[in-house]
């Protein structure tokens, strides 16, 4: 089943292009992760497909099992964010929002999906700790259960393990796994190239337009992932990938791509 269907889409600001000519399906169940240097629109992508932004270009098709508030989403971590003064249950509880509308109490129901999101995460020893006193690795899993506690469906990350040293990077990355290999769909935004082929089970790769999508086995034998893999990603900035695009997209369509 198709959740997602990008059909050629432009991603940008008040009508200005920034990534062009973006095309790819996600099906339920699969590991999607976003790469890309600096400055690709991985995250206005996200955006995007959180409706916070609508497309300069292009088409986005959701299913009609997927509503606005199947979709859970973990957004890159702030100063403000880090030093929220709510406790942990507090923050977890409050991923039940967007479906409990203007009711001014948590029903049974909705404590309960906190009280198993929370047991999910290893965080239920976390509940009454106040969040801004938590490290930063207990801080994303306490926000990974609030967007589980959304939904069981579909979770969007931006770039969760940012800041975060490697051996908690890795814990995160094995929950979120074993999230996706129990049903939930998973969307993550990763700057670490590496570590995506590891875990996902299909790959999104931006440039100024889309280098690559498809399954990861086939994104370990494309140009985008040899050149890329060789040097940080963040190191690649001023890099011009215009011959990486045009051989990338020559191959999956077979022809020329028209800007």
């Amino acid at each position: 089943m198709n959740y997602i269907e990008v059909k050629d889409i432009t991603t940008g600001y008040d009508g200005i292009p920034l990534t062009k000519h973006i095309d790819f399906v996600v099906k339920k169940g699969d590991y999607l992760s976003i790469v890309g240097e600096n400055g690709a629109g991985k995250s206005t992508l996200m955006k995007t497909l959180l409706r916070l932004v609508p497309p300069v270009k292009g088409e986005i098709v959701y299913s009609d099992e997927l509503g606005a508030t199947d979709i859970g989403y973990l957004p890159q971590s702030t100063v403000v964010q880090k030093d929220f003064p709510a406790s942990v249950w507090e923050i977890v509880l409050s991923g039940n929002l967007a479906k409990s509308g203007l009711r001014p109490f948590y029903n049974k129901e909705e404590k309960k999906r906190a009280v198993d999101a929370l047991r999910r995460l290893d965080a239920w020893d976390l509940r009454k700790k106040t969040f801004r006193h938590l490290s930063g690795g207990q801080q994303q899993r306490v926000l990974l259960a609030r967007a589980l506690c959304a939904t069981s469906k579909l979770i969007l990350l931006d770039e969760p393990a940012s800041g975060l040293d490697p051996k908690v990077t890795e814990e995160l990355y094995n929950i979120v796994k074993t999230l996706n290999r129990d049903g939930v769909t998973i969307i993550m935004i990763s700057h670490d190239i590496s570590t995506a082929v590891r875990y996902s089970s299909h790959i999104l790769h931006l440039g100024h337009k889309q280098l690559y999508f498809g399954e990861t086995a086939g994104y370990l034998q494309s140009e985008a992932y040899k050149f890329f893999s060789t040097v940080d990603v963040e190191e690649k900035d001023d890099i011009e990938t215009t011959e990486i695009e045009t051989n990338e997209i020559n191959s999956e369509s077979g022809g020329d791509e028209n800007e």
